[in-house]
């Protein structure tokens, strides 16, 4: 095509992620849409070598991209001085502030998912603040941690305009007189949390209103838990707050078939980083076994936020590279070849050649 390219930085980070991304790589590369790819550094190791988890050069480089592929990252389990998360950090400097993780269950029966539920959602989170804020202390000499838990009008109001557009999108796309209206679940905790998750609660069903065309519901998050766990099948969108959304997206991700599986896209007003939640999984790392599909899932997301915002004609090619892709993965998915975690004996390399071959199946 002769379009200018869209620039896409790729980050692999730790672990894993070194593995991974450059399966999206080679099938966003295989489409022939115009791309071109930079690389840049970040996460434990980069820090270790460097003395920053995030380098200003990748920061620089992140501001000026259409679009970022976020590997994974080692984060150490106890604090050390002057070490941040580059993901944290990376969503707090362009303002991702929605946390989209989609999740579907097409595994056979007798696969790693034997109790197969019909089950198509999306766990909306909103990504900047809450208990994620970064505001905490140590008081009394130690003997005791606060963590201040930051809820805004502002941001509460734009992550339920995200999981409405996103209803309604939904909708909008299914075939068939009788499918079912868009539905968004606000889920909190303001029978306990009054303030904060009050707060949340309160601007949600105020911002709800301008969408009279929508079926919108709210539930309390131990509730939510326990009907994902249960009854999954009953959501379309959920739109919930960082930690919970954190939590309540894994939980759900077991219908995807685990955490080895499910494709995220952090998404702000200007910038957009797409990311497996998988982590870095050092134990399996440098074996040429991580299952690449997450990674490769999100390049289907990648191309489906660029193409709404790309000229009509790309838009068009870039959707429909998306479908392929993901057909490309169902198929994998439910027929192999599978990764030691899906029970299989394949490699990553097995796994990414079954892929490129399927996304050119007629």
């Amino acid at each position: 095509m002769s379009a200018a390219p869209y620039t896409i930085l790729v980050i692999p980070g730790d672990g894993i992620g070194r593995e991974v991304i450059p399966a999206a790589v080679a099938v966003l590369r295989a489409t022939g849409l115009p791309f071109h790819f930079e690389n840049a550094d970040a996460g434990w190791e980069c820090f270790q070598h460097h003395g920053e988890a995030l380098p200003s050069a990748t920061l620089t480089a992140a501001r000026a991209a259409d679009a970022i592929l976020f590997g994974a990252v080692a984060s150490p389990g106890y604090p050390v001085a002057g070490y941040r998360s580059p993901i944290v950090q990376l969503r707090r400097e362009l303002d991702l502030y929605a946390n989209i993780r989609p999740v579907f269950d097409d595994l056979p029966e007798n696969g790693s998912n034997p109790r197969r539920r019909k089950v198509d959602l999306v766990v909306v989170r909103e990504n900047t603040e809450g208990l994620y804020a970064g505001r905490e202390r140590v008081e009394d000499d130690g003997a005791t941690a606060i963590a201040e838990r930051v809820i805004t009008r502002r941001a509460s109001a734009r992550i339920m305009r995200v999981a409405c557009d996103l209803a309604r999108a939904r909708r909008n796309a299914r075939n068939g007189s009788d499918a079912p209206p868009g539905r968004v679940t606000v889920v909190h905790k303001a029978n306990v949390l009054r303030e904060t998750c009050g707060l949340f609660r309160t601007v949600a069903l105020e911002v709800a209103q301008a969408y009279p065309d929508l079926q919108i519901d709210e539930m309390l998050v131990d509730t939510c838990a326990l009907q994902l766990a249960t009854r999954p099948e009953r959501f379309d969108v959920i739109v919930t707050t960082n930690l919970f959304g954190d939590i309540l997206s894994d939980v759900a991700c077991a219908w995807g078939g685990g955490l080895g599986l499910a494709p995220s896209a952090n998404l702000g007003e200007r910038h957009a980083l797409f990311e497996p939640v998988h982590g870095a999984a050092p134990d399996i790392a440098g074996k040429g076994i991580a299952n690449p599909l997450a990674a490769i899932g999100c390049a289907a997301l990648l191309l489906d936020h660029l193409a709404g915002h790309a000229p009509a004609d790309l838009a068009s090619a870039m959707r429909g590279w998306s479908a392929r892709i993901q057909r490309a993965i169902r198929h994998v998915r439910a027929a192999g070849p599978h990764t030691p975690d899906l029970d299989g004996v394949a490699t990553t390399a097995d796994v990414i050649a079954a892929v490129l071959s399927h996304m050119f199946d007629t």
